[in-house]
């Protein structure tokens, strides 16, 4: 079982050798040089924590009289150990290999579990098994070693898995893993290939970004958005469709209805297509079809594609959510963790960000699986 150990540490750059080689002072002397980069964000953006934009980068490099493109690092470069970048931001608080490695094989289990219960919602694990959805989304996504969970986070997991005792859990979760029954899983969970993807589609991102000329045509363009003509008003799927809600049975193919319509700054309008998609079996009953539109999260999601998203279900790092910000308005984002663990929803097309952490859960729905034309 591969276990990436760096999951945390998704925006190595060159920042901190830059700032002790041009003698840029402290990261808080640098930060008051900064003007809209605050001291946290800032150290986040130097731990590798969080990506940083196109415009701070710019102001970075600019404080530290360096091009913004050094500051980035090329994780494809052979010379490149991400172990020996993270090393100075680890301090004292280092997780061994074997808690790591439960932590891992939790989340995996947890997840199996999820999925196999359609009855087991974000607010049913809540309001049953005393876990809050970030809480959830933290033990799911191997955010820290299971005994540093406070009792009743471990009471209400042994609930969940039917055992008494943490030695009866340990036991039912290595049994899991030896038995294969988490194999599917975990690939999805602390695996380098995710954090590798994902650092090099950002980096290279921003790198096109801080090669055209000037912030000046994001300006014109965002004048031209402004402009744009208003939509009809969206169209929202009823709630108690009984058609949605209806079990499947073994071999019935169940249809749900597709929305979307894209609009500026990366949101889509939640308005009905009259076109049906099939949905997976371990679709929720108010899950929907979702027309992408724009190629908001990267060439990894073309604009033709269509998703199936399941609102009652509440994403994990790696995964992608469609977050509802006003009636009827929704956008996707890709979700990761910085190292404190809060839950980060970001895109690319616009380079958008915000704690998912600080939404209400209703807000937030998960990409199930998508359809490809």
């Amino acid at each position: 079982m591969c276990i990436d150990s760096w999951r945390s540490f998704v925006f190595p750059n060159h920042i901190r050798t830059f700032r002790k080689e041009r003698d840029g002072g402290s990261l808080l002397e640098l930060s008051e040089r900064l003007s809209g980069v605050t001291y946290i964000r800032l150290s986040k953006i130097e731990r590798g924590e969080v990506f940083a934009r196109a415009a701070e980068l710019r102001a970075i490099g600019e404080a530290l009289a360096v091009a913004p493109e050094d500051l980035l690092i090329d994780i494809d470069d052979p010379h490149f150990d991400i172990a020996d970048w993270a090393e100075p931001n680890l301090g004292s608080d280092r997780v061994s290999h074997e808690s790591d490695r439960f932590a891992v094989l939790v989340a995996a289990a947890l997840r199996n579990r999820r999925n196999a219960d359609p009855e087991l919602t974000i607010a049913a694990l809540e309001n049953d098994y005393g876990i809050a959805p970030v809480i959830l989304s933290r033990i799911e996504n191997a955010f820290k070693p299971f005994e540093r969970w406070n009792e009743d986070i471990r009471s209400g997991l042994y609930k969940l898995f039917a055992v008494r005792s943490n030695a009866v859990f340990i036991r039912k979760i290595e049994d899991l893993y030896g038995s294969g029954d988490l194999d599917e899983t975990l690939p999805l969970i602390a695996n380098p290939k995710l954090r590798i993807d994902k650092t090099r589609t950002r980096v290279n991102a921003l790198r096109a970004e801080l090669a055209q000329a000037s912030p000046v045509a994001a300006t014109q363009a965002h004048a031209t958005i402004e402009s744009a003509p208003a939509l009809p008003e969206p169209a929202i799927a009823p709630t108690n469709d009984n058609s949605a809600r209806a079990s499947v049975e073994p071999g019935e193919e169940r249809m749900v209805p597709v929305f979307g319509f894209p609009l500026p700054e990366g949101q889509i309008a939640r308005l009905p297509t009259d076109t049906e998609v099939p949905a997976p079996r371990m679709a929720g009953p108010a899950s929907y079809g979702l027309r992408v539109g724009y190629p908001t999260l990267g060439p990894g999601l073309p604009g033709r594609a269509t998703l199936i998203v399941d609102p009652d279900r509440f994403p994990s790092a790696g995964s992608i959510a469609v977050v509802s910000e006003a009636e009827g308005i929704l956008r996707l984002l890709s979700i990761t963790h910085d190292r404190q663990g809060r839950m980060i929803g970001f895109s690319l097309h616009p380079d958008y960000e915000i704690a998912i952490d600080e939404l209400d859960p209703g807000q937030v729905g998960t990409v199930i699986a998508a359809i490809y034309e």
